[in-house]
């Protein structure tokens, strides 16, 4: 099965950040600067350049009416766009609070902001370049900066200690924001790709189980016409035996018959139309969705067993496109790391059917034991991996898809190595890889028996 990654471009996320809301938060800004202005210049009677602060906050005032005569509403910025627009941001608050006492200014904290958004929306590198402009400017305007003066003359300063510590305490909130800002996003970006490829996955894998469904009952209905066909064929070949010319056209008609019998045949049986095919015995469903990689040069066992309380008769469960599709990923990791042999073992009681997959590969690695079902799980590739697996970017987006479709029907899924990784090759069992095991609950996935292949269906004409 192709790897799905490649269809979900990754960092791409700056282009979701829109223009508007980036004026709106603008415009919450602006209120806020004019209304600490105003309030320090006529309830307090702090005395600065206020025809300067005014000609600042007009700057931005310009800018949103700009964008919003200039820019469509739906406008959605670029990553150089929203760099500018951010860096612009950062600016004019840096060069207003240079106008009102620098650090000693307690609203320089709000110089945060901007970094910390672009964090959320911008690419490592462009977040980074923002962070360090950041810091830049509140080391500048930390040293040079105009004065807040009291009504009397006096000035509004802070200790030279408490104005470094304000300055550290800045430097360490862009640092710190950022990465905690950068971090969750990614994550949530991380986890809405890999969701988006689940989805794919899943219908696609609904898409082929319809599309058989149509070619069986197109199978159904064509060979009743088909089988007439043939046998007036034959009828004809029987009443030309002395017109050697029109016999050698009925039987090639008869052969045609029978050619198309069997394309149609071929076709059907992969057909998921028949009840036998809407749900069927546990082990049947694994070999069907272990089929695409039968054939891979690595020897599938497949074992099933009653476990504590369960009758010998294997549970028919419901053919699902999560549980196929989930199944089927499950045995493709394990065949691409096998060394020669995977077990498929099933055992079922009353109250729960499980699932393990075992393989004599070299396990999961260690360092991955705790993020093992997490989507983008990277990790550096050695030549024998790249070797053993040059189509794959060991990415983990398989077992997220797998352990997203199985818990979706109800499944819990447990990993673990079956062999100590630091065993040499012949302390090693047979069984020495990677194991997976998956549990349902019966009544989750069981299908509801009412009869060898289910009950009759009534044909509508």
């Amino acid at each position: 099965m192709p790897d799905t990654t490649d269809a979900i471009p990754r960092e791409t996320h700056s282009d979701w950040m829109r223009l508007q809301t980036l004026i709106l938060l603008r415009w919450g800004a602006i209120t806020g600067q004019l209304v600490a202005i105003t309030v320090a210049w006529r309830f307090y009677g702090i005395q600065f350049n206020l025809g300067a602060c005014f000609l600042v906050v007009g700057a931005a005032i310009i800018a949103n009416l700009v964008s919003i005569f200039v820019y469509p509403a739906n406008k959605r910025l670029t990553q150089t766009e929203a760099v500018m627009t951010l860096l612009f941001d950062t600016a004019q608050l840096a060069l207003l609070l240079a106008l009102t006492g620098g650090l000693h200014n307690p609203f320089a904290l709000l110089i945060l902001a901007p970094a910390t958004i672009g964090a959320t929306a911008l690419q490592t590198r462009a977040t980074v370049f923002l962070a360090a402009a950041t810091i830049a400017m509140v080391t500048l305007f930390g040293y040079a900066n105009l004065p807040l003066r009291m009504p009397d003359g006096s000035q509004i300063r802070v200790p030279p200690l408490v104005e470094f510590g304000h300055w550290l305490a800045i430097v360490i909130g862009v640092v710190f924001f950022g990465i905690y800002a950068r971090r969750v996003s990614s994550e949530i970006h991380t986890m809405g790709d890999a969701l988006l490829a689940t989805q794919m996955a899943l219908a696609r894998e609904q898409k082929l189980t319809d599309l058989g469904g149509v070619v069986a009952a197109a199978a159904h209905e064509l060979g009743t016409p088909l089988a007439t066909i043939k046998l007036v064929s034959a009828e004809l070949i029987d009443e030309l035996a002395d017109r050697p010319d029109l016999r050698e056209d009925a039987e090639l008609i008869r052969s045609q018959a029978d050619r198309c019998r069997d394309i149609l045949r071929s076709m059907g049986r992969s057909g998921k139309s028949d009840r036998l095919m809407h749900s069927a015995p546990i082990l049947q469903v694994l070999r069907d969705a272990a089929e695409p990689h039968a054939a891979r040069g690595k020897v599938l066992h497949f074992d099933a067993a009653p476990g504590p309380g369960g009758d010998d008769r294997q549970p028919v469960i419901l053919r699902q496109s999560e549980v196929m599709h989930g199944l089927r990923n499950l045995v493709q990791n394990a065949v691409d790391f096998a060394r020669a042999n995977v077990w498929i073992d099933v055992e079922w009681t009353p109250k729960q059917i499980s699932i393990r997959i075992v393989d004599d590969g070299p396990g999961y690695p260690p360092q991955l034991f705790g993020r093992l079902g997490d989507p983008f799980t990277r990790r550096r590739r050695g030549d024998e991996d790249r070797a053993q697996r040059p189509e794959y970017e060991g990415m983990g987006l398989g077992l997220f898809i797998a352990k997203t479709l199985l818990e979706r029907t109800g499944a819990e899924m447990t990993f673990a190595n079956a062999a100590d990784p630091f065993l040499t090759g012949d302390e090693r069992p047979q069984r020495c890889g990677a194991i997976v095991e998956v549990i349902w609950p019966r009544d989750r996935i069981a299908a509801l028996e009412s009869g060898p292949l289910g009950d009759n269906l009534r044909i509508e004409d």
